[in-house]
């Protein structure tokens, strides 16, 4: 039974290059760790001189169930020829493998770049794409996977930080109150628009996840698909003043809707989703404080400062939400 408070302890390049193996390919030794935090991504090198992707998943995260339908999902719009990097079946047509007490899958590797959000073009093919994959996930539900809800992304979040004292005393009072408005504003909005659509969803759609070829996106990287908005996989490619991310959104919503419909009432809820993603990702490193990996690659968390900055935007975030939202002509 691996230690959830280190998990990755016994994850050397041995056990590494030995699971590959075990799983039909035979390795160069040629290893290189990817920026991954969650999860530990590696490019591997074969003797054939390809590399191949080997994502290993954070013990005690998902189980098996809810992992096997990310991949299935992922399979499933690779065969609509949508460009997502879906992982490779083994002899079994087996996705999930195990070895050595840690579960992991094999990619393809697949080379690009950040897409450029200021090119309009950019933003068409991404939102045929994202249409494309928004028409396939509405075909049905998932089981496994989590929803996106103001309790699970807003409320639980909050609850974190407050009872496992990250947040500075001295702060500490205000940055409640701070996260109390916001998330009340999120929660009157969002029921407001109930009952909203839930589809299967990337669930994590920023920039950082497209890799952008001469042939256009590929989409990378569906470890937080989920259910919810379709507005969920738009909102973060937009980004500057509410004209800004207006005309951004035109362009997105004109490649899209060749695909699939889009209720422009969820066009409210992108500064809410803006706002529970700022309290979601401070609980994410709070709860993965205890990985080692963490302090090292976060070191400006679980300062002063960042609880300042913190307060300062949640504050902030709270006007925004006052204000109206971007606008579709």
């Amino acid at each position: 039974m691996l230690d959830e408070s280190l998990p990755y302890a016994d994850l050397t390049p041995d056990l590494i290059l030995d699971a590959v193996d075990a799983g039909g390919y035979q390795t160069s030794g040629s290893l290189l760790a990817l920026n991954s935090y969650e999860n530990r991504v590696y490019q591997i090198g074969l003797e054939d001189g390809d590399f191949i992707i080997a994502k290993f998943y954070r013990p005690g995260r998902w189980d098996d169930e809810t992992i096997i339908e990310e991949h299935d999902f992922s399979l499933e719009l690779a065969a609509q020829e949508i460009p997502v990097i879906a992982p490779l079946p083994d002899a079994h047509q087996q996705t999930l493998r195990h070895y050595q007490g840690y579960r992991f899958a094999l990619f393809p590797r697949r080379g690009g770049r950040p897409p450029e959000l200021d090119d309009p073009e950019h933003l068409r093919q991404l939102g045929r794409f994202l249409g494309r994959i928004h028409a396939t996930g509405n075909t049905r539900r998932f089981a496994h996977r989590p929803r996106l809800t103001t309790q699970r992304f807003g409320r639980e979040a909050l609850d974190y930080l407050l009872k496992n004292s990250f947040i500075p005393a001295e702060i500490l009072h205000n940055y409640q109150l701070a996260a109390e408005d916001v998330l009340t504003q999120i929660e009157n909005t969002w029921e407001a628009l109930l009952p909203l659509r839930e589809l299967r969803l990337h669930g994590d759609c920023h920039p950082g996840n497209i890799l952008w070829t001469d042939t256009g996106p590929h989409f990378v990287d569906l470890d937080d698909c989920l259910s919810g908005p379709a507005i969920q996989d738009l909102w973060m490619l937009l980004s500057g003043d509410r004209d800004q991310m207006s005309i951004q959104m035109q362009q997105i919503l004109e490649g899209y809707t060749t695909f699939f419909d889009f209720d422009l009432l969820e066009l409210q809820l992108i500064e809410p989703l803006r706002a529970l993603r700022m309290l979601h990702y401070s609980a994410w490193l709070a709860r993965r404080w205890h990985d080692p990996a963490f302090p090292r690659a976060f070191p400006w968390f679980n300062t002063p400062r960042y609880w300042e900055e913190q307060l300062y935007s949640l504050r902030e975030q709270s006007e925004r939400l006052a204000m109206p939202t971007v606008d579709i002509r």
